[in-house]
């Protein structure tokens, strides 16, 4: 958790306290909000957030993102499906702009850090959800 004190000056009046579930929240909306996102976060914990995100009205993308908040700065750590043709590499970029703009506005934290996974890439046309994981490795490639 973070705390935001927005008085520069001794003796202000209190202090704010921001929530990595807040961070997460955030972060999670604007990924998902990044045109050649498919989808954030992979397997179970992507089912469990949009069944409980429905139950609760949470945000389902939130839960999807790990975030590490100090007192003046967070990191952040995503998982996410993309669209087929997107480039990889901008759209990551995208995603960190995005993401450092939402956050920062939002809470007054430096972002200092996104960690992106890709883990899938979504075929239009093909609709199975089966997710191995990210587990395809080759003997080839360390």
């Amino acid at each position: 958790m973070a705390d935001i004190d927005g008085n520069t000056g001794q003796g202000g009046r209190g202090t704010t306290t921001i929530s990595d579930n807040v961070v997460s929240t955030i972060a999670g909306i604007a990924i998902r909000d990044t045109d050649g996102v498919h989808a954030v976060g992979k397997g179970a914990s992507k089912a469990l957030g949009a069944v409980t995100g429905r139950v609760s009205g949470s945000s389902a993308a939130g839960r999807s993102v790990k975030v590490e908040v100090g007192e003046k700065q967070t990191a952040i750590d995503v998982d996410i499906k993309v669209e087929y043709g997107v480039p990889i590499h901008e759209l990551a970029d995208r995603v960190r702009t995005n993401v450092t703009d939402a956050v920062e506005t939002m809470t007054g934290l430096d972002v200092v850090e996104i960690n992106i996974n890709v883990f899938d890439v979504h075929i239009p046309g093909d609709d199975s959800d089966e997710d191995d994981g990210g587990n395809r490795s080759s003997a080839r490639v360390q």
